[in-house]
């Protein structure tokens, strides 16, 4: 793997400049925090350094998709993966590694292995954090976008859902965010969040 600094900037450049501004949540800064989320819950799991570069590498792409299409966009991001990486030398198995963690973001989470448990939850990590408010109503406006007439209510509702069937896969999210997802969801039940 080489310049792998060259590709980071390029990619968050990319997301910078290019992410319309109705992404409200799927913009740069959320591919900044989950790289941060994915670095400390990789090191609390006793990953090696070369699976925790993958792992960025990953988190990078996974949201790529979304300059192009919101419905399906993790293949989208697989496929520019694809195309870009073997320019760093990164092989081919490497890339697929690469490619299954970004899918393992797709909703509902299905992860595989220890990896793409790892980037999954670190992609909505903040579910158990007291960013969870925040990035509701980021993520509000964004699909105020796609569904204009959804009300406060409704996305009180769908959070609620989305909540109850989501769980971590990762010991150190098991123990460090379940506690306040289910704090935030019992808030959310209340009307109090």
């Amino acid at each position: 793997m080489k310049n792998l600094e060259v590709l980071f900037k390029e990619k968050l450049d990319k997301l910078e400049k290019n992410t319309p501004l109705y992404l409200r949540y799927h913009n740069v800064h959320h591919t900044k925090h989950v790289l941060n989320s994915v670095e400390y819950i990789a090191k609390s799991e006793n990953i090696e350094e070369k699976s925790l570069t993958l792992l960025k590498i990953a988190v990078l792409f996974h949201d790529l998709g979304f300059l192009i299409q919101r419905d399906g966009h993790e293949e989208i991001s697989c496929q520019e993966a694809k195309r870009d990486l073997p320019a760093f030398d990164l092989d081919e198995d490497e890339v697929e590694i690469i490619c299954g963690m970004i899918r393992a973001t797709k909703t509902p989470q299905q992860p595989k292995n220890h990896l793409e448990m790892i980037v999954a939850d670190a992609d909505l990590e903040y579910l158990g954090t007291d960013l969870f408010e925040l990035g509701s109503k980021l993520l509000f406006k964004e699909m105020k976008y796609f569904i204009p007439l959804l009300t406060e209510e409704e996305w009180r509702l769908m959070k609620i859902d989305f909540l109850e069937s989501h769980h971590y896969h990762t010991d150190y999210c098991k123990k460090n965010r379940q506690p306040q997802k289910e704090l935030n969801l019992k808030k959310l039940k209340e009307g109090s969040l």
